[in-house]
């Protein structure tokens, strides 16, 4: 196969991204969210460009996800992030996020969600290192998982959920290995 110089997925990758600032843009020019639509935006905290309240950048130090449903304030859509003041602890702060800040976008009403790759910006500096994982993974199942500003039913277990969080090599064990020693020579 030939070597991708178009870059079609990260091609695929803005146009999506598109997709979450048109969707804010609508509950814009309609004053509010349609039906029953909401969205779930998980993005991250340390991205360049974002602004977040300091003390929720301590809580959330990586990634956080809000909520446009009911209680938002001040929405604006620009061409490169969008704002949005919410009440945490009954506390409104304002957020700033690019839109390539956000990892997942997700509408349960309707059961639409997109899953982003992370920004270049973020990746580790070694970019040809791949984790061996075992290939088992443990079942979702209904649990309860929270939010930034508020309680939310996740069909990710919770198990899968803290696993992401632990799978550090150093921490559980598995080794990291370069692709290179899988490449034929």
């Amino acid at each position: 196969m030939s070597q991708d110089l178009m870059n079609y997925e990260q091609m695929t990758q803005l146009a999506l991204r598109g997709v979450v600032r048109d969707a804010i843009r609508r509950v814009i020019r309609e004053d509010g969210l349609p039906g029953a639509h909401h969205f779930y935006i998980t993005f991250l905290t340390r991205y360049p460009g974002a602004e977040i309240d300091e003390g929720l950048a301590k809580k959330y130090p990586d990634e956080i996800t809000i909520v446009l449903e009911h209680q938002f304030w001040d929405l604006q859509a620009h061409a490169d992030e969008f704002e949005v003041t919410l009440k945490f602890g009954g506390i409104p702060k304002y957020l700033k996020v690019p839109y390539h800040a956000i990892t997942r976008f997700h509408d349960p009403s309707v059961g639409f969600a997109l899953q982003f790759d992370p920004p270049k910006e973020m990746e580790p500096a070694a970019p040809e290192i791949a984790k061996i994982t075992p290939a088992k993974a443990p079942k979702p199942k209904k649990s309860k998982a929270k939010t930034a500003n508020e309680d939310v039913t996740n069909t990710e277990s919770s198990t899968e959920a803290e696993t992401a969080k632990s799978e550090k090599p150093e921490e559980s064990g598995d080794k990291v290995v370069s692709l290179d020693a899988f490449r034929k020579k």
